[in-house]
């Protein structure tokens, strides 16, 4: 298009011309939004071969991901609250005020927030919501940040920020350490690291100290992530270079070993889900071996039997065999079956803590206990020879009569001691 297309206007029709394609553009920014919300919502990035629908917008609609990031989380915010595609429709709230303000939006408040949003700009968006949603002051501190370390740019890997990006959440997007290219073979790495992760680092430099006496962190990063490989790739894939025979087992789901490797190998450690215009899934995290014909007809788990997936189109195959709502039952019985191991190991673990509590509260009374010469049996025991373990037991024993006078708890002990309940005990220093 011409940049001088439009020269011949007179400054009035050309401001109109302006103001009436921006009204065109808010229309099609709305409509794109409930589009996207849509496709988002039938998962039909999935058959197309997309492990999310930020995938999608990125490799098939071409956003870049700061686009494709904003008008996810509008359009999911315009899914849950009715106004919004009005609001941008009407250019009373631009796309960024959208997604400020998603957060906060509930059915009660969210027409009365987009109206009090109208016209405002970032700024004033969030001075609104500092004073609808106060935050308690920061504490007056001043504290060492380890210095970010310069080794890297911008990573836009769909595969490693598809998972956050699953249907039904509108939040704002945090920001993403960076890594950028610097030339064909060199990038810029920054990250911001925890003290715990810089000690970690500062420690491998020193286990490092021979081979690499520069300590230079480029070289120490590449040696640790070779060795992280080769823990990860065994972890993964059972990866070795000296493989052994593999025990068989009765477990129709066991995958030997040698078939995940060949498969990984095969595949490329990428999910081989293709979509219906030929496009190969791009994700490379959170790989599952998949069963080509599932379990439960009785699909065996041969190198030809068991492909790479993500998680996103293993589910969506098994939605295709089994049907959406026999897989949706399946994973609420599972998150059901999660819920109630976790309340199981809850009670399991106040029990324990009571026994511990409670065992700690005798201990503390049976010391009590002994330091109080007017009231413990253990000294008279220990006089008559008694061992100091059997005195304490004798002593616990007679916690069940704590008023009565020490000579009745002494003859009782005694009593204890040589009754069956317990052991007769040897006076220390006699033949057992």
């Amino acid at each position: 298009m011409n940049i001088r297309a439009f020269s011949h206007l007179g400054n009035q029709a050309l401001l109109r011309r302006l103001a009436e394609e921006l009204a065109h553009q808010h229309v099609s920014t709305a409509t794109l939004l409930a589009l996207i919300a849509e496709v988002d919502e039938r998962l039909l990035y999935l058959p197309a071969g997309y492990p999310s629908m930020y995938s999608y917008c990125v490799h098939e609609l071409h956003l870049t991901r700061e686009a494709a990031l904003k008008r996810i989380h509008a359009a999911r915010a315009a899914r849950q609250f009715e106004g919004v595609l009005d609001a941008v429709a009407e250019g009373r709230v631009h796309l960024s005020g959208v997604v400020m303000l998603a957060p906060k939006l509930t059915p009660e408040n969210a027409g009365e927030l987009l109206a009090a949003a109208t016209h405002k700009t970032k700024a004033e968006i969030e001075l609104l919501l500092a004073e609808r949603f106060p935050q308690p002051d920061l504490p007056t501190r001043m504290e060492a940040l380890a210095p970010p370390l310069t080794l890297g740019g911008d990573h836009a890997d769909v595969q490693e920020q598809s998972k956050s990006h699953a249907p039904g959440r509108v939040e704002s997007p945090a920001p993403w350490p960076k890594v950028a290219p610097l030339s064909a073979e060199h990038y810029a790495l920054q990250v911001t690291i925890r003290r715990g992760t810089h000690d970690k680092l500062r420690y491998v430099q020193a286990l490092l100290g021979h081979a690499v006496p520069s300590a230079d962190l480029a070289e120490v990063l590449d040696r640790t992530l070779d060795a992280a490989i080769v823990q990860l790739e065994k972890r993964k894939f059972a990866a070795t270079s000296r493989p052994r025979p593999q025990r068989c087992s009765s477990s129709p789901r066991h995958i030997p070993a040698s078939v995940k490797r060949t498969v990984w190998e095969r595949d490329g450690g990428q999910c081989s889900f293709v979509g219906e215009a030929g496009n190969r899934c791009p994700a490379r995290t959170r790989m599952e071996f998949d069963h080509v014909d599932p379990v439960a007809r009785r699909g065996e788990a041969t190198v030809e039997g068991i492909r790479l997936r993500c998680r996103a189109h293993n589910q969506y195959e098994a939605e295709c065999v089994f049907g959406a709502g026999f897989m949706s039952d399946k994973r609420a019985e599972a998150a059901a079956a999660r819920a109630r191991a976790a309340e199981a190991r809850g009670r399991k673990q106040a029990t324990e803590a009571e026994a511990r509590s409670q065992a700690a509260a005798e201990r503390a009374r049976a010391e009590a206990a002994e330091q109080d010469p007017e009231r413990s049996v253990v000294p008279w025991l220990l006089q008559l020879r008694v061992r100091m373990d059997d005195a304490r037991r004798a002593a616990a024993y007679c916690e069940s009569i704590p008023d009565a006078p020490l000579e009745q708890r002494v003859m009782m002990a005694l009593g204890y001691l040589a009754s069956s309940r317990g052991r007769v005990v040897k006076p220390v220093g006699t033949a057992a």
